[in-house]
């Protein structure tokens, strides 16, 4: 490192949020730009230890401690080559990952570790403002076709990498524009969509072609798809939700995150004057504690909810990492989302009994108790049961695997125990030219962990066609066991 006793000299330093009276009003990122002086200053931290292990805590291998250093060098070219090395689109992880890798950074052992994701962010940021961000096609054409189901990011990250070593692919979006997730699950607030739309064009700019409204399975059969392809990767992600089935969950006003969010979405891009499902004037109640619950809360508060509260099931973590979740694992301790510092209750260890209604069909409250945990399971806290009055309830509660019926079923693709696909070392399912990559394979995760497996998915894909990949593969299923 160019600084070597950069981590004795600086703190550990963010961007500033933007005041929360002037960020619930728009739907803008919520972080202030950042100074780039900061930006240097903080990759000088980066201690040139001598085991990074913030590479195994990243899935994709990023290359931290080299463009640390070459940010603090002010060196920011090289510094974009050596992400893109690894990283298809790091503004994505830049402002949507959880950073694994800093929970593993060594100088967090006893200190506040880097900001790598900030860094990130940073690096790309200036990449694309200083026009270095270009389309990269292939040399030679295969000839070769492939499909990708799904454009979230592991699909995306499969198309780039696949149509970058000469192959012909077509992504197939059942939606009506790219993006998965990161399009309508996302808020605007975390990340805007021109941050997608960019990247888009630089992917067709190099030959991938994108058809949105194309649902495999009814509007492409599986048949017509085998026979105009080469072959298939399957990147649909984990989209069949979890529900609640208590009762009154019939009632009007009860919903899924994922009914909810996208509308918002649309909104900001022009389809809908408000939203046709909207927390405004309304006591929301979202039940999950997790990032899509966040997002909710966030959105929730920009829609003018009178009040929101969020349930989750768990009891309240430690502020501090526990011991029993020692340096470098994943510290389960309590953190807070820009969403709520914008306000709303959390609640914690709390179990919904039931929906309640009026004559109409309306959601007016639900019942709820706390709940301890005995010997593994949940059990009621005799007389701790409470009704709270809402008129909207909000369903974050995670997803259970990928919808098994139409392109699944018609593929005849095996399921693992918990109703994943099932893939081998290359990525490829029972299937013959048939792959999978992301949440379909992998379960409900991280964007990191999709764009990590798109990558090595299309290297699999690349050996299958061609007898040969130069294609990197951060990991393989045996791996991502093995972490």
């Amino acid at each position: 490192m160019g600084d070597i006793t950069g981590f004795l000299k600086h703190d550990r330093e963010l961007p500033r949020r933007r005041p929360v009276a002037v960020r619930i009003q728009d739907w803008r990122e919520v972080y202030e730009p950042a100074d780039d002086a900061v930006t240097r200053a903080q990759a000088s931290r980066c201690m040139d230890c001598g085991i990074p292990f913030c590479h195994n805590g990243c899935p994709l291998g990023n290359l931290i401690p080299e463009w640390n250093d070459l940010v603090y060098r002010d060196r920011w070219r090289d510094a974009i080559d050596r992400l893109h090395a690894t990283n298809n689109f790091p503004e994505f992880t830049g402002r949507l990952c959880p950073a694994p890798c800093e929970t593993s950074c060594v100088l967090g052992i006893s200190q506040d570790p880097v900001t790598i994701e900030q860094v990130e962010k940073e690096i790309i940021e200036r990449a694309w403002d200083s026009g270095w961000v270009r389309p990269l096609p292939a040399s030679k054409k295969t000839g070769k076709r492939v499909a990708v189901v799904g454009s979230g990011p592991a699909g995306l990250a499969a198309a780039q990498q696949l149509t970058r070593a000469g192959h012909q692919v077509s992504v197939l979006e059942r939606a009506d524009r790219i993006g998965g997730l990161l399009r309508y699950g996302i808020p605007e607030f975390k990340m805007e969509k021109r941050v997608i739309d960019r990247r888009i064009e630089q992917m067709r700019a190099e030959g991938t072609e994108f058809r949105t409204g194309v649902e495999v399975g009814v509007d492409v059969t599986v048949e017509q798809l085998r026979a105009g392809y080469d072959a298939v990767l399957l990147a649909g992600g984990a989209t069949a939700w979890r529900d609640l089935p208590a009762p009154g969950r019939e009632l009007t006003g009860i919903y899924q995150a994922m009914e909810y969010l996208p509308l918002a979405n649309r909104v900001q891009q022009g389809e809908y004057d408000t939203a046709p499902i909207s927390a405004a004037g309304k006591r929301v109640v979202i039940i999950g504690g997790g990032d899509t619950g966040a997002d909710c809360l966030g959105t929730a508060h920009r829609q003018g909810a009178a009040s929101v509260h969020q349930f989750e099931i768990l009891a309240r973590p430690p502020a501090a990492r526990p011991e029993a979740n020692p340096w470098p694992t994943w510290p389960l301790m309590f953190r807070t989302a820009s969403a709520h510092e914008e306000g709303g209750e959390r609640v914690f260890a709390v179990n919904t009994e039931c929906f309640l209604g009026d004559e109409q069909g309306n959601l007016r409250a639900l019942r709820a108790h706390q709940v301890e945990l005995v010997d593994g399971r949940f059990q009621k806290v005799p007389g701790s049961e409470f009704d709270l009055e809402c008129e909207l309830v909000l369903l974050a509660m995670g997803f259970l695997g990928p919808e098994r019926t139409g392109l699944l079923e018609g593929l005849g693709v095996e399921l693992t125990e918990r109703g994943n696909v099932a893939r081998d070392a290359e990525f490829a399912t029972n299937v013959e030219g048939v792959f999978v990559a992301g949440d379909m394979g992998r379960g409900q995760s991280l964007i990191v962990w999709a764009i990590a497996e798109g990558r090595s998915a299309a290297a699999g894909v690349d050996r299958w066609l061609t007898g040969e990949s130069a294609l990197p593969a951060p990991i393989t299923p045996d791996t991502v066991a093995q972490r």
